[in-house]
């Protein structure tokens, strides 16, 4: 130990968030005290969020095989093969505790880091998405929040130049201590030109790309493994400072490289920076790394090794580089005015060595620090059974529907997706605001799309219901706009996993998304954990993010069509009138009780797989999900702006959130096919109204479209409190 490090104490330890006995299992590995910086690195690679010690037990009964799977878990980002030699490289994670104590660099650093997931698999970037979930309008803190992180995602995401197509934006009370930010990227590769993580090769140097450490985010991955209390603002300086000019500059240069033949592995420095970097590149190759810390670019003096091996500074990478290559990878580094230091050297033993100046600061078994992390299987209690729903009030249709568009949870988005930029690229063929957006495959007639979906108050009722639904939603999303559902990525972000009751939401949700993805042929290939959304002991709602990517062959099968007047409405999909947990009880009666629906993943195939099947005849589709066929069909209609009247009169088929149903439109010619085939398939359809008019009819009961719009488009940013 060097005369400048503080002594170990048990108050250091807990600092770091290890416990006693993790602390022990340290000593035991090491077989001494370890130094300050072995502490650190330690403590970050053991937190939560780099080990998922509190969930690895239970994700391993999720699938993530398939035909279609060329990489799952595990790495960067996951992959899947679209065909003709290329691939979609996609992934989710949040940046939830970042984004609350500093929202618009919590949330550009969010955008910044999947992004380099993404493209440190060889993948350029094509979409983004994000899920965001805030607390209570009226909650003194929401406005700042909304503001600063939807600034942030612009910011970051605008600069960079990659189109955001779709996602998420909910308030609930729950979150008022604890936002969830929620981002999501995908890119193209070449099926042969994929790069992976795993050093391989003894002796080979350890490269140090892209911008410079600083003091920024030590101690960042140990911050988002804890509750908050009233400590939050002394939290701020573990927030990293994004600069998507230099992220740009950073992905033209790896991509430009990965062509050169150089790259023998490359990983992002993301949480715990390059300590994670270095121990995942060593572990997944059954290395060993030496690292000296004199030659790491630094923009700030006098930098101990510890915030060097914490600092989560943003635009960073580390390679293993061919050394036969490295004036030719130099070179583009500097072509791009990025550093580019050979930091280190991949070692036979099973060593981190790490060495600053002429001290050795951190001498430990690097394959004990990754996969030889806690893993913890923590007690949990099954969310009990869900009470029977209390008679629910008569309330007339146009009020309803009135309750849900003056609702921020249900009013249209646009001041949200406004402020960043859908079309960067050319390739966007479907924006925000209505179901899944589409992007085309740069160069050829497919086309992929996005969707991002989970409804909290369902999984928080029943967790296995709900887990499916989230699924079984992302699956209509896609459906809906033509396109055959591929694979998921999942953002898995729940309260403190020591409570049972938080751990049994865990396992309940998981059980219901493996069963979805499983019954649907979506694998998940990718994704990310997020525990501890808690503030002074008060967790979120459970809330099991699913985003999702499909696959349209030819852009021509895109059903991006909009109502015409005179179109036909037609249900697919059974209607009993669920309203237990629904849009409805919240918005209008502010009840939350009552079951989450149930989801038939039998009928979700078989209702999904007729909608694709016969795509050559529907105008338009939307799933039916939050605000039952009422919503939907509103939706639809100020999209197309005309009027809409259905013939369903009772609150229970306009508001039900009953699931495997979507709403279409199309001519009277294509409905009376429909019909028919649907009849010989055995899928239940319902005529329900017709498109038209300047008037919205609910059996009766109807009001101008254009009231409805104004109060449907401005009730968000009036809510929040932010210009319109």
């Amino acid at each position: 130990m060097t005369p400048t490090e503080p002594a170990i104490t048990p108050e250091l330890i807990d600092a770091h968030g290890l416990k006693p006995d993790e602390y022990q299992r340290i000593l035991e590995i090491i077989g001494r005290t370890p130094t300050f910086t072995e502490l650190g690195i330690f403590s970050a690679m053991w937190n939560e969020h780099c080990s998922y010690k509190s969930s690895k037990l239970h994700l391993r009964k999720l699938p993530t095989e398939g035909p279609q799977v060329i990489c799952g878990p595990g790495e960067n980002a996951g992959i899947v093969d679209i065909g003709d030699g290329q691939a979609v490289v996609f992934k989710m994670e949040s940046h939830n505790h970042p984004s609350y104590i500093e929202p618009y660099q919590g949330a550009a650093t969010g955008v910044g880091g999947i992004l380099r997931d993404v493209f440190t698999m060889g993948a350029r970037p094509i979409a983004a998405m994000n899920a965001l979930s805030f607390g209570e309008p009226a909650h003194p803190k929401t406005r700042q929040l909304v503001s600063g992180v939807v600034e942030g995602i612009g910011g970051y995401g605008n600069c960079f130049g990659v189109p955001t197509v779709g996602g998420e934006v909910r308030f609930h009370p729950a979150y008022n201590g604890n936002c969830l930010v929620n981002a999501f990227a995908a890119g193209l590769a070449d099926t042969d030109k994929i790069f992976y993580s795993a050093a391989s090769g003894v002796g080979r140097p350890v490269v140090y790309l892209g911008a410079k450490t600083g003091r920024d985010g030590v101690g960042g991955a140990t911050m988002a493994s804890a509750e908050f209390d009233d400590t939050i603002e002394e939290k701020r300086p573990t927030v990293q400072v994004g600069d998507p000019f230099t992220e740009k500059r950073l992905m033209e240069a790896c991509l430009e490289l990965m062509q050169t033949g150089a790259v023998i592995s490359i990983q992002d420095m993301g949480a715990a920076g390059l300590t994670c970097s270095a121990v995942e590149m060593g572990d997944k190759g059954g290395l060993g790394i030496k690292l000296q810390l004199d030659d790491v670019p630094q923009r700030e003096t006098g930098m101990t090794a510890y915030e060097m091996m914490l600092s989560e500074s943003q635009e960073r990478m580390l390679m293993v580089l061919d050394p036969a290559r490295e004036a030719e990878a130099r070179a583009v580094f500097e072509k791009w005015d990025l550093d580019f230091a050979i930091v280190g050297e991949t070692i036979a033993e099973d060593r981190f060595l790490i060495l600053h100046g002429n001290d050795t600061v951190a001498d430990l078994p690097l394959s004990k620090l990754s996969s030889s992390a806690p893993e913890y299987d923590r007690p949990w209690v099954p969310t009990p059974q869900a009470d029977a729903l209390e008679p629910v009030p008569a309330v007339d249709p146009i009020d309803g529907l009135k309750a849900l568009l003056a609702s921020p949870n249900y009013a249209r988005k646009a001041w949200v997706w406004e402020q960043y930029d859908t079309q960067v690229m050319a390739d966007t063929l479907r924006t925000p605001g209505l179901g899944a957006g589409v992007v085309r495959v740069h160069g050829t007639d497919k086309a992929l799309a996005f969707t991002s979906d989970v409804t909290p108050r369902y999984v928080k009722a029943n967790p296995v219901e709900g887990g499916k639904q989230a699924v079984a939603e992302a699956f209509r999303n896609l459906v809906s706009v033509g396109a055959r559902p591929l694979a998921t990525t999942d953002n898995l972000n729940f309260g403190n996993p020591e409570k049972p009751e938080i751990m049994g939401q865990f396992v309940g949700a998981l059980e219901g998304i493996g069963a979805a993805c499983r019954a649907l042929d979506m694998p998940i290939v990718s994704g990310n954990v997020s525990l501890y959304n808690e503030t002074d002991g008060q967790g979120i709602l459970p809330t099991p993010t699913i985003g999702a990517v499909g696959l349209i062959e030819h852009v021509d099968q895109v059903t991006a069509g909009l109502p015409v007047a005179g179109d036909q409405a037609l249900v697919i999909g059974e209607t009993s009138g669920h309203l237990g947990q629904s849009a409805l009880l919240a918005e209008v009666f502010n009840r939350e009780d009552g079951d989450a629906p149930h989801v038939d993943l039998d009928a979700e195939r078989r209702n999904g797989t007729f909608i694709l099947d016969n795509r050559a005849l529907i105008c338009a589709c939307s799933d039916i999900s939050d605000g039952g066929l009422a919503l939907a069909a509103f939706e639809m209609a100020d999209a197309a702006e005309m009027g809409v009247s259905l013939d369903v009169g009772d609150m229970e088929t306009l508001f039900g959130e009953d699931q495997a149903r979507y709403l279409i439109a199309c001519s009277f010619d294509q409905a009376e096919a429909l019909m028919a085939a649907a009849s010989q398939a055995g899928v239940p359809i319902a005529h329900v109204g017709r498109f038209g008019g300047e008037t919205v009819s609910f059996s009766g009961s109807s009001a101008p479209l254009s009231v409805l719009s104004v109060l449907y488009r401005g009730s968000f940013a009036s809510a929040i409190g932010l210009p319109a």
